[in-house]
């Protein structure tokens, strides 16, 4: 994930990226049958660290600031994006997926490009979302909470499936 800045002082910021350490997903592919798949990803919220910007006190307030005040991880321990529908579009897939953070959920559209081999699938999507839609306030910090994290958020999600 990516966050952007904002404020005033926005442009003394930084932009912050958060990966996950952790998740756990499921793909259902159907060849003959695309609208038949499944996709289900589940984030332990618990899991997301910043990695930007590069000062580890920074990132250490960052972090925690994330998992308390922002999405409250005792509360709402995982972020969980489940397919609803799924059509096949010029070499890739439409999916329109139900994404629910700190409770909330809302309709995402996705376009997955994506590649097959003998036993393995290779998916990437990139999508953004406002933290505003999912009851989020964005970080605000600085002096007088000059600096602010935008409220639009990008996810790039790159997954591996293997044939069981």
């Amino acid at each position: 994930m990516k966050t952007g800045k904002a404020g005033l002082l926005g442009f003394a910021g930084h932009e912050h990226v958060i990966r996950a350490r952790a998740f756990s997903g499921r793909i259902e592919y159907h060849a003959d049958a695309p609208a038949d798949s499944k996709v289900e990803v589940v984030v332990p919220t618990d899991s997301l660290e910043v990695l930007t910007p590069p000062d580890t006190g920074e990132i250490r307030k960052v972090t925690a600031t994330m998992r308390t005040d922002v999405l409250d991880v005792a509360h709402y321990p995982e972020i969980r994006l489940t397919s609803r529908s799924v059509e096949p579009s010029n070499g890739h897939l439409r999916i329109v997926a139900s994404l629910t953070i700190k409770g909330v959920t809302r309709e995402v559209p996705l376009d997955v490009q994506f590649t097959i081999a003998s036993d393995t699938l290779r998916a990437t999507a990139t999508f953004a979302v406002k933290q505003t839609d999912f009851g989020i306030r964005p970080y605000r910090g600085g002096p007088g909470g000059t600096v602010r994290v935008a409220d639009k958020v990008t996810f790039d999600i790159s997954a591996v499936a293997v044939r069981q």
